[in-house]
């Protein structure tokens, strides 16, 4: 028997399946973006709010499985008095206790904008992660439509701040009371249809996925998909699934109104939703948000089990190209609705609410696909080499640094091993540095510095066939007194952004 002790294995580095790493770029865009979000929310008089990342597991309301450790959909773990906690798994649940829990302090209608990531615990998938990035504004305690009008507006300010012109995105809006006033119409109204009404809701909800055919099969007797599996319909006959498919397949409003009225005649909940929807309208209207930026669209049908009154969505109308080389719509962006009897679970009295997320990863996407963020530069360090390692060169190293920080440039001092000074500048070319800084002993000597333009540097090094050109040229290295480091960094810096300038066309 071999006693030798086996070597220790070393540790694999693996990243969480369903999760990803952010790097400098996407931090740096999404806070560019977040940034013009938050104006947007600010000026129309919101305030934010940070919620913990945790919540009691039956806060999450609907998410709540029936099983003995409640992690399916959502991420749990069990407390030391042995309570089940979750991670968030959107904005608005931990804002309704929120509220509830502080209802007594806040002023009541209360307008809020929260961002942070939100976590589903679902199979993974090709743009389906298990972490992401939501940014909401919610206004609580405000019974009328003019607040979900409000909403709307506020989507439509924020998509063209963030650089997406009109024609490109349009806001659409439905009505969850008209759908029920639809079903009660068809003959589902009532406790004892619930279930059915939900499968209906259900069936309404893969529109997108399975086209009208699919979803009448869903309506009625049921559908088999390209394995053989079948999905149970919701068992209507061919005349409540045809008023159905004509609610959801409504395009034109002011062309449909008058016929959607007359199929919810008589429906109280129907009347309402139809009421509710033309106020919207003449709202948005009135105030300068034509058809092209807000539009009354029946056919748009997210979250029709969560919400209780107005739903609306922000989607961006251009193609982009798809991983197969298709052209396709970029599609929804965020959206939101009337959700007023949420906080209500926690108060046991009606608190209207409403409010909208955006998706932040998938706008920041389209976005990118639209060239609209990253034009704000991020110049790298200006990197201070260092020369000698004694305490008195260190100190006048790390005293340059400080003096470039202090006047708001971007500077480093070489923390790696300094006594290969070619790998300094090879570092420094690496990293992007736009320039370094030089002082040996006997700059130090006589109190200058040698301050080298890289940018300038490395363009002469592939241009300059000549000793005429280079008398042409911009110096790439100059020496200067160490008082004028400070001025001399920002005159090469002006100028290497005025060469960029230029090379993008002014633009």
């Amino acid at each position: 028997m071999n006693d030798k002790q086996k070597k220790p294995q070393k540790l694999k580095a693996r990243l969480p399946r369903g999760f990803v790493d952010r790097t400098a770029g996407d931090i740096r865009a999404v806070n560019e973006m977040t940034a013009k979000i938050r104006e947007v929310y600010e000026h129309y008089g919101f305030d934010p709010l940070e919620t913990p990342l945790f919540e009691y597991t039956d806060a999450l309301g609907k998410f709540l499985p029936d099983s003995d450790r409640p992690n399916e959909g959502v991420f749990s773990l069990q407390d030391d008095d042995e309570q089940w906690m979750s991670l968030r798994y959107d904005l608005t649940a931990p804002l309704a206790r929120y509220v509830a829990e502080n209802f007594n302090e806040i002023q009541l209608p209360y307008r809020t904008y929260r961002a942070g990531y939100v976590f589903r615990n679902e199979k993974p998938g090709p743009g389906r992660f298990r972490q992401f990035m939501q940014f909401d504004a919610d206004t609580v305690g405000a019974p009328g439509v003019q607040a979900d009008a409000e909403m709307c507006m506020m989507m439509a300010d924020t998509l063209e701040a963030l650089g997406i012109k009109r024609g490109d995105y349009v806001i659409r809006v439905n009505n969850r009371k008209v759908l029920d006033g639809v079903l009660e119409a068809i003959g589902l109204g009532g406790d004892d249809k619930a279930g059915q009404r939900l499968n209906v809701l259900r069936a309404i909800d893969k529109l997108d996925k399975f086209g009208p055919e699919g979803v009448a099969l869903l309506l009625g007797p049921g559908r088999k998909d390209e394995s053989g599996d079948f999905t149970k319909g919701a068992g209507l006959d061919q005349a409540q699934i045809d008023k159905v498919l004509f609610f959801v397949g409504i395009t034109d409003y002011a062309e449909s109104a008058l016929r959607l009225a007359e199929l919810v005649a008589g429906t109280a909940k129907g009347g309402e939703g139809v009421e509710e929807l033309n106020f919207i309208g003449a709202l948005v209207t009135s105030a300068g948000y034509g058809p092209d930026r807000i539009k009354i669209d029946p056919s748009v049908v997210r979250g029709l089990e969560y919400y209780t009154g107005p739903v609306y969505e922000a989607e961006l109308t251009f193609d982009v190209t798809n991983e197969k080389g298709e052209k396709v719509v970029f599609g929804s962006v965020g959206g939101g609705g009337r959700y007023d009897g949420l906080v209500s679970r926690f108060m046991g009295q009606p608190v209207p609410a409403t409010g909208f997320s955006i998706g932040v990863s998938r706008l920041m996407t389209a976005l990118k696909n639209l060239g609209k963020l990253g034009a704000s530069e991020v110049i790298e360090p200006v990197l201070v080499t260092v020369m000698d390692g004694d305490v008195e060169a260190m100190g006048r190293y790390q005293k340059m640094t400080q003096e470039l920080r202090a006047a708001g440039i971007r500077a480093e001092m070489f923390q790696g091993n300094w006594k290969k000074f070619g790998n300094q500048l090879k570092y420094a070319d690496r990293r992007g540095c736009p320039v370094a800084i030089i002082q040996g002993g006997d700059e130090r000597a006589t109190g200058v510095v040698q301050i080298k333009d890289l940018i300038e540097g490395k363009r002469l090094s592939g241009e300059i066939e000549d000793n005429a050109s280079w008398r042409e040229a911009r110096v790439a290295q100059e020496t200067a007194p160490e008082a004028d480091l400070v001025a001399k960094v920002r005159e090469i810096l002006a100028a290497q952004a005025e060469d960029r300038k230029r090379a993008g066309g002014d633009v």
